[in-house]
């Protein structure tokens, strides 16, 4: 109740609580990973303040902001549900909202309850568990069997080192790296671990880094001119695994590129041209031989540019 040196028997005077704090993601583009979460498993925001004298309204509570990476999805536990996804670099989202602070006496003031003695108590803190979960946001995302020269060409192409070896699953997570192209424009391509056959059902490394395609503009198949099989078998072996896993990812633009070229003459370069599928843009490239990347480059930029 109000006081002071003139009023001895004021009317209600208390202002309102002050909200709990919010859990909120932001987008920050200079994350690659979410390391720097990997051992905050609880994230606590402040508790509102309460509602004091003369009207005074309680301080909010502290809110926790987490930076992540741009192509962060927000999941519900329990269902499984999306909440929303992070694309830009600065944008927010609150996960968990902070309860909302109670109304002081002074709201229920009337004119049959002129004192009312009695405030609004504020909303419990809500206790939820969500996973965070990152997929990879590039232009170009590379598709192709271990040994396919994944690796290879992303080091040759930027200046990104991933793990090369002549054994297979070398790469064991995603690398990025920014590829330089004509007119100082330039693009980001994605080194995926191997897929294998089978893979859409939990084989090799699984569908564990398949997620990580779904954020990519254009796909580049990448098959070694080395394979026991047809261009065409391999083709189709992969681009089932991704239909399996994600029937939309089929949908995506696609360019094909025959790693290792030059290891062929022109007799047999000539006829693995005869084997290439026809409903998609093919070239033969050699990275360690710095062959054919520049062709390769203009169509990657053809497609990543092609209106929808």
């Amino acid at each position: 109740m109000h006081r002071d040196i003139l009023t001895a028997k004021g009317g209600p005077d208390g202002g309102d609580g002050g909200r709990g704090g919010h859990v909120i993601v932001k987008g920050n583009a200079q994350l690659w990973t979410m390391l720097h979460l990997k051992f905050r498993k609880h994230v606590i925001a402040g508790d509102g303040g309460a509602g004091g004298s003369s009207l005074k309204s309680g301080k909010t509570g502290r809110d926790e902001i987490l930076e992540v990476p741009l192509g962060t999805i927000a999941r519900d536990s329990e269902t499984g549900e999306v909440v929303f996804e992070i694309t830009q670099d600065g944008e927010t989202k609150i996960l968990t909202d902070g309860g909302r602070g109670g109304l002081g006496n002074w709201h229920f003031k009337s004119s049959t309850n002129q004192t009312p003695r009695f405030a609004q108590p504020g909303e419990e803190g809500k206790e939820v568990w969500n996973v965070l979960e990152l997929k990879l946001l590039a232009d170009v995302g590379l598709v192709g069997f271990p040994n396919a020269g994944k690796s290879t060409l992303l080091s040759v192409v930027s200046a990104a080192k991933p793990e090369i070896a002549d054994y297979a699953f070398t790469t064991l997570v995603p690398n990025l790296g920014i590829v330089a192209y004509r007119d100082n424009k330039s693009f980001v391509m994605a080194d995926i671990p191997g897929i294998i056959e089978g893979a859409s059902k939990g084989k090799g490394l699984g569908f564990r880094f398949l997620r990580h395609i779904e954020r990519n503009s254009v796909l580049l198949f990448m098959i070694p001119a080395d394979t026991n099989r047809t261009l065409k078998q391999e083709y189709d072996i992969l681009l089932n695994e991704l239909e399996e896993y994600n029937p939309e990812l089929i949908h995506k633009p696609r360019v094909l590129a025959v790693t290792k070229s030059d290891l062929l003459d022109d007799e047999l370069l000539a006829e693995m041209k005869l084997e290439l599928p026809a409903d998609i843009p093919a070239t033969f490239i050699s990275s360690v031989a710095q062959k054919g990347l520049l062709e390769l480059k203009d169509l990657l930029w053809k497609e990543i540019n092609r209106p929808v």
